[in-house]
């Protein structure tokens, strides 16, 4: 497999980017626990204009810095108290374009993914969802600010994609506060896969 390059996060359009990483394969090392799956869901937050990122209006505090850092860096933060949320920065350096990766297929490491979550049992309820992905994949806010393409955390592509009428696209999830901006088309996922997350979709 080859690793997505630095340009491949450094482009202006957050919304082809959160499209376009479909199918890659993020890879984890945690203390030497090698785990992996297929993004199969992401959803897109652009700078300082959408009311549901962190970043709006320019918002920089502790917890958000890393949105700030240079396109490729990871930006985990802590949702409800309890679950970490992997994203993936985008853009330039302090421009906090940034997507969320809500949904794997898991593809190496099923047995260490169980033992993280407390399942006993293999089935899509192991990587569905940004906590469940989080948690599988050994991922925690300590990591929060490092580059992807560092031993902790890799994004790569293979043979895999997906044509465009196999993706399918609706509002973003658990973001009812950010009024007119919870309705915008920004979350991206394969259609009928059984990881994928989320309500109906179309």
């Amino acid at each position: 497999m080859e690793k997505l390059s630095l340009a491949f996060y450094q482009r202006k359009d957050v919304i082809e980017i959160a499209k376009d990483v479909l199918g890659k394969i993020v890879v984890t090392n945690i203390y030497g626990k090698i785990t992996s799956g297929r993004i199969v869901e992401t959803e897109a937050y652009v700078a300082n204009v959408d009311k549901a990122s962190h970043a709006y209006n320019g918002k920089r505090t502790l917890r958000n810095e890393a949105m700030y850092a240079a396109a490729g860096a990871v930006y985990v933060y802590i949702c409800y108290g309890m679950h970490n949320m992997l994203n993936i920065v985008t853009n330039d350096l302090n421009v906090p374009d940034a997507i969320l990766i809500r949904a794997l297929e898991p593809t190496k490491g099923i047995e260490i993914m169980l033992e993280r979550t407390g399942k006993k049992m293999f089935d899509n309820t192991l990587t569905k969802g940004p906590g469940n992905v989080a948690k599988a994949m050994g991922i925690s806010k300590s990591i929060s600010g490092l580059m992807v393409g560092e031993k902790i955390i890799n994004i790569y592509k293979d043979d895999i994609s997906f044509l465009q009428d196999e993706i399918g696209t609706s509002k973003r999830i658990g973001i009812d506060g950010a009024g007119i901006d919870a309705e915008l088309p920004y979350r991206f996922f394969v259609k009928g896969n059984k990881f994928v997350s989320g309500r109906p979709v179309r």
